[in-house]
């Protein structure tokens, strides 16, 4: 148990200083840039426990599962992240954090559309109330950066979305989270790699350099600034948030249960606003601090109503 606290506490620590160390550094990268470079160090950090679990389980990679990886490496890290990481760029880093919390409830919309999942009592409860607590923090009536918030909330979306699709991945080919994780990670940086060399064109880069909304996206730089001035931010971000943060969560849940680990994401969304005030002076506004509570409690309510159903499943077995 004390084990699992302390996979808790780290994976906890690092996903909700991830916002705040990809604010820190402004303009340095560009935003299909630095999700490249992070998610791909990510998805090396976890091979060796991909590899183990797939060696323990005494099963392997074939290559129709390329298309499934494409499809959730697609859906996570081109359409979600970059979308995380440009609303980074439009509006506060723990508004970004919080809002980006609730992607289970999508998560739980999605399952209920898509998978026909019921949606139990707890369940529906928690979705309400962190609809509630997401209106509140955005507060239509005083909206002062809708662009950031449009795409935090799209991107937690699409988020939930990619959780789906992978569970449903996992579940028909027999693959657990963090080989699902790994090699979403991996196929996806290729992904975004091909996205990085078509931007490149010569014909593609002058064409989007003359539409307002597309220059950041005109000849993606790959290297730039890949140095040793940034050498700590990228160890940072690839190694300890993206890698370590997976992998510290995959690790609580092998020493406990789902319910458990996903401790991680209930506890962000009030860590996450502290941790950007004090670090890089974000100021909460009185709103947002009712929307994190609010959030939470829908987060309490979520947890408990998985703990109870993981209690029954138990004692049916």
């Amino acid at each position: 148990m004390k084990k699992t606290g302390l996979y808790i506490a780290l994976s906890t620590i690092f996903f909700s200083l991830m916002e705040i160390a990809l604010k820190s550094v402004g303009d340095a990268f560009n935003p299909i840039q630095i999700n490249l470079i992070r998610f791909f160090i990510g998805g090396v950090v976890l091979l060796p426990f991909a590899i183990r679990t797939l060696r323990i389980q005494g099963m392997m990679i074939h290559w129709r599962d390329l298309g499934l990886f494409a499809l959730t490496g697609f859906m996570c890290l081109v359409v979600s992240m970059t979308l995380f990481q440009l609303s980074i760029g439009y509006t506060q880093a723990s508004t970004v954090a919080v809002v980006f919390s609730a992607n289970p409830v999508f998560a739980l919309i999605f399952s209920f559309l898509i998978l026909h999942e019921r949606l139990g009592r707890a369940n529906l409860i928690a979705v309400i109330i962190s609809i509630v607590g997401l209106l509140v923090i955005v507060n239509p009536a005083n909206l002062t950066d809708p662009l950031g918030l449009t795409l935090a909330i799209i991107s937690a979306l699409t988020f939930g979305l990619y959780s789906i699709i992978s569970r449903y991945g996992s579940v028909r080919r027999g693959y657990n989270g963090i080989v699902m994780t790994c090699f979403t990670f991996l196929v996806g940086s290729a992904e975004l790699l091909a996205l990085v060399e078509i931007t490149n064109i010569p014909g593609i880069a002058r064409a989007f350099s003359h539409i307002g909304w597309l220059k950041q996206f005109s000849a993606i730089p790959l290297f730039t600034n890949v140095n040793l001035h940034y050498f700590w931010f990228l160890f940072f971000v690839g190694v300890c948030v993206t890698g370590g943060g997976f992998a510290f969560y995959f690790l609580a849940m092998e020493t406990s249960n789902v319910s458990t680990a996903s401790l991680v994401f209930f506890i962000k969304p009030g860590l996450a606003p502290i941790f950007a005030a004090l670090l890089i002076g974000d100021k909460i506004a009185v709103t947002t601090v009712i929307g994190i509570v609010i959030i939470i409690f829908g987060s309490v309510v979520t947890f408990m109503g998985n703990k109870r159903r993981e209690t029954g499943k138990m004692r049916v077995e």
